[in-house]
């Protein structure tokens, strides 16, 4: 008798491609005794299947629940065809065509190859580059889809015979495996000493006596380990490192970066070294072992630890940590039986400040130059610049701050379909974003777009994710602010491509990213807070301080902070002092002298921002409650000057955490709450003059800055608390969402999260994208380009 036999073409759609797919679908086959094939194409993973009826169905059913760890698969679908009668199972080379994949992030070194590069009797014993089909280099080693070697910049190293044994092996776990590569057929490290160093490429590493592979990784470590500063090619850009325990290494990092107080983050070499110098819960400790990596923040241990001198994040609670998430950031800080050397690195970003990361070795030499005192690099050339990912954990779950390594270029799944569109983000901390139907595809961390560096690294960066979606824009989206250069950028683009540009209110993008991350369609409004720090408004002034009732075709102004003037623009954003004095005028409360807001300043400046307020020169009105934050933190002598974006705030919340909260305090400031207009439906007005009167009543009493901070955030809950509650009444609306760069802002965001859902409300904060500037582009796209079906 004669077994029934079926042949089914089957079509895989998702993150298919650089996670061992076909290696798997191969096995699957050969488990289930099927013949057949399997192949990439331009839209995901083809394959067809021929055996008994019941293996077919079997196979069918498991292709999508068995898939690889790294794969996403969003969709399967299968049909009959005409029986083939192969005589076994292959992998066909891959298709083109027109359709889209999603290509897989970067991905941290997995546990098989960590132990095959400490092991002496492997081949890749200590390889840099060591890889495997669970793992390693994706996004920015991509040139083009469908992917496969010759499509990636590993297109230019030659498979030895082993690694081309090991990439034919079904059997192999390497099997197709694009990056794989060992110590025969590359990539090499070199190690480049300054000064000159921008004056020896092309061909230095190839000159004589430049250290090569193992020389230059323990020279590097050598380095390192005696006080210098090494700049270190990683996956997605150069690293500056140096021992983070050597206080004057880190003092020079800083002062050669132009850092000021900014916090550096570090790399620890496991997780013994990172439970000493942090405190580690659970779901932090899942992050830093997991397969993406990010820098984690965790709170600091006190007093300051050994292995990291409070150099590293002068002023902070908080540190930023990371483990080893590629071969060589492991062999940096040595295996076991290595020469001692640091246990932690500070590991910053490769750029001067304000420019984008440095990918491009000629580049990296010449930008780096009086940075560095050697560079740490190796041939394989970078594609696409990807910056390390910084998430907070929050309720215990993830706060992404900055979305990138590991994270780009997931898409985010759409509510709703939009036509295929390029949404360019904002000018701080930017991002942007293509989609096309129900996906939209977030960059990786861009930078600030006050460089012309920046702005060129924007436009490559662009083009490249729009041909690895094969999303051809009809539209561009840009923040309404005339001055951002984002939106200027979109303009002139599209002038020069022929296409419409829309532009979206900063506060509604912000919303409408909180509601897209949570799948809602847009049929229902929500109460949306909004709360930043600059955001241009309807009527031409700077808000930050919104409550919207939002969907995604438009909104409305239920509440916002009372305005206040913002005296020299830029200068009160870089200066807090200023904005606390602005602040206290605003309310009628004195520039009483033992304030610290006052004592910063001289007599003459003093006069001279009082007549500034008084005739309202060059005092545009401001909203903002990032702002607000800056003035108290002012106020109470946390912070006068910034040196980075957010600065004062950040250290608020930092005063206001390290005060214990016993639960006994229950003295709270209060924000007023009054109508903007007698007309009917009027937006609330925030007023903070009685808070400001309390903070001002207690710095002088005395009272620790730790235990006003926390008061004051615990006012700016009750305010939210009060407001969605007002907006409650007037609408029946009870969907609250909360974005916005303030809500980076832990404490802020756990005390309104609780709050309101004590109160019987639902809340939308964001978990997927950050809630700052970086998730703005997805707000945009939703809000301009849905298609209305």
């Amino acid at each position: 008798m004669t077994t029934a036999r079926a042949r089914r073409h089957v079509t895989v759609r998702g993150v298919v491609q650089g996670v061992g797919f076909r290696p798997f679908v191969h096995a699957l086959a050969a488990e289930h005794g099927l013949s057949g094939w399997v192949a990439n194409d331009a839209r995901g993973v083809d394959t067809e299947v021929e055996g008994p009826v019941a293996a077919v169905r079997a196979f069918c059913e498991e292709i999508g629940t068995r898939a690889p760890p790294l794969a996403v698969v969003e969709s399967v679908e299968h049909r009959a065809v005409p029986l083939g009668h192969d005589t076994g199972f292959t992998i066909r080379p891959s298709g083109g065509g027109p359709g889209r994949t999603l290509v897989s992030a970067d991905t941290a070194t997995c546990d098989a190859c960590l132990s095959e590069l400490a092991d002496p009797a492997d081949r890749r014993h200590r390889h840099p580059f060591i890889t495997c089909t669970h793992c390693g280099p994706r996004f920015t080693i991509i040139t083009g889809l469908p992917y496969d070697r010759g499509t990636t910049t590993m297109a230019g190293f030659p498979l030895c015979p082993d690694c081309a044994r090991e990439y034919a092996d079904p059997a192999d776990r390497r099997f197709h495996a694009q990056p794989i590569a060992c110590p025969r057929c590359g990539p090499r490290l070199a190690l480049l000493h300054a000064p000159g160093a921008a004056h020896t490429l092309p061909g230095a590493l190839d000159a004589p006596g430049v250290a090569r592979d193992a020389e230059a990784l323990a020279e590097a470590r050598r380095m390192l380990a005696d006080g210098a500063v090494v700049a270190v090619k990683g996956i997605g850009g150069y690293h500056l490192a140096c021992d983070a325990s050597d206080r004057l290494a880190v003092r020079t990092l800083r002062k050669r970066k132009n850092r000021g107080s900014k916090p550096f983050a570090v790399l620890a070499d496991g997780m013994a070294t990172v439970e000493r110098v942090a405190q580690v819960g659970e779901a932090e400790r899942a992050l830093l072992l997991g397969p993406r990596k990010p820098i984690v923040l965790l709170r600091r241990r006190a007093p300051a630890p050994q292995e990291v001198t409070a150099e590293v994040a002068p002023g902070s609670p908080d540190l930023g940590v990371m483990l080893p998430y590629s071969p060589l950031h492991r062999l940096l800080l040595g295996l076991p039986g290595d020469p001692p050397g640091p246990s932690v690195l500070v590991l910053t970003s490769g750029n001067r400040a304000g420019e984008p990361i440095a990918t491009d070795d000629a580049d990296a030499l010449r930008r780096l130059d009086g940075l560095a005192d050697a560079w740490l690099l190796h041939d394989r050339p970078i594609h696409v610049p990807c910056d390390d990912s910084v998430v907070r954990i929050c309720d215990g779950t993830e706060l992404p701050v900055r979305r990138s390594r590991g994270y780009a270029p997931f898409p985010v799944a759409l509510p709703a379909p939009v036509v295929p569109a390029l949404a360019v983000g904002g000018d701080l901390k930017n991002t942007f974003c293509v989609g096309d139907d129900r996906y939209a595809w977030l960059s990786a961390h861009v930078g600030d777009m006050d460089d012309l560096a920046t702005l060129t690294a924007f436009e490559r960066a662009t083009a490249h994710l729009a041909d690895l979606t094969c999303v051809a824009p009809r539209l561009l989206v840009a923040d309404l602010h005339p001055g951002y250069r984002s939106s200027q950028w979109a303009v002139r683009a599209g002038r020069e491509r022929g296409l419409p540009v829309a532009r979206v209110q900063h506060h509604h993008a912000h919303i409408a990213s909180a509601m897209a991350e949570h799948g809602l369609d847009g049929t229902a409004p929500v109460i949306g807070v909004a709360f930043d720090g600059t955001g241009y408004g309807d009527d031409g002034t700077v808000w930050g301080g919104e409550v919207l009732l939002a969907d995604y075709a438009g909104y409305r102004r239920l509440a916002h902070l009372g305005r206040v003037p913002l005296p020299g623009g830029d200068a009160a954003v870089r200066n807090p002092y200023r904005m606390a004095l602005a602040h206290l005028w605003a309310a009628g409360l004195p520039w009483t002298s033992a304030l610290p807001s006052v004592t910063v300043t001289t007599r003459g400046e003093r006069a001279l921002l009082e007549r500034q307020l008084a005739r309202d020169l060059n005092c545009v009105p401001t909203s903002s409650m990032g702002r607000l934050f800056d003035a108290v933190s002012s106020l109470t002598g946390v912070c006068h000057r910034v040196a980075y974006e957010a600065q004062a705030a950040m250290e608020l919340e930092c005063a206001a955490l390290a005060e214990p909260d016993d639960g006994t305090d229950d003295r709270a400031y209060r924000f007023a709450l009054h109508p903007e207009s007698e007309e009917p439906g009027a937006a609330l007005v925030a007023d903070a003059a009685p808070v400001l009167a309390a903070v001002v009543v207690e710095v002088l009493a005395g009272i620790t800055v730790g235990r006003i901070a926390r008061r004051f955030h615990e006012a700016v809950v009750a305010l939210v608390l009060d407001v969605c509650r007002a907006a409650r009444q007037r609408t029946g609306i009870d969907t609250v969402a909360l974005s916005g760069g303030v809500f980076c802002n832990t404490l802020l965001t756990s005390g309104c999260r609780t709050a309101l859902e004590r109160d019987g409300f639902a809340v939308l904060a964001h978990h997927k994208v950050p809630p700052n500037d970086g998730g703005l582009a997805l707000g945009q796209l939703i809000v301009a380009a849905r298609t209305g079906t």
